[in-house]
């Protein structure tokens, strides 16, 4: 299933740069706004609500999407897309943990967060994490 979603806009890429994050929170940032980007689209097409997904929807989804295909390595029996595929789930299913911590802290569905929410979550949870040490 393709879908018209890409992986994050110049825009966007830009907010994440400027965040106050080291580089491993900002590549986390980035996959966790694709994630759910990821998730809204999958929430449409299960006619469901993110929370009420199941990991093997979002699986499933994941395996289907055509989109995913572009660069990929098909000369060995497929091997090189279904490990991806189940790397790119895995990181898919990762991120609604944090996604879902963000939507509770500002009290909204994940469907509601907005690119700029995902970002302070994340900046402000580092945060806490490094007061914390």
């Amino acid at each position: 299933m393709n879908t018209a979603t890409e992986f994050l806009t110049p825009a966007e890429c830009a907010e994440v740069d400027q965040a106050l994050l080291t580089s491993h929170g900002k590549f986390t940032t980035r996959v966790a706004i694709y994630a759910l980007r990821s998730l809204k689209a999958i929430a449409a097409y299960e006619n469901r609500a993110i929370a009420e997904l199941a990991p093997q929807q979002i699986e499933d989804w994941v395996y289907q999407d055509t989109s995913l295909q572009g660069g990929i390595d098909l000369d060995d029996n497929g091997e090189s897309m279904r490990k991806f595929r189940q790397f790119f789930a895995n990181l898919v299913i990762a991120s609604t943990k944090p996604l879902t911590q963000a939507a509770a802290d500002l009290n909204l569905p994940i469907e509601q967060l907005t690119v700029a929410q995902v970002i302070a979550w994340f900046e402000a949870d580092a945060k806490k994490r490094l007061n914390q040490d």
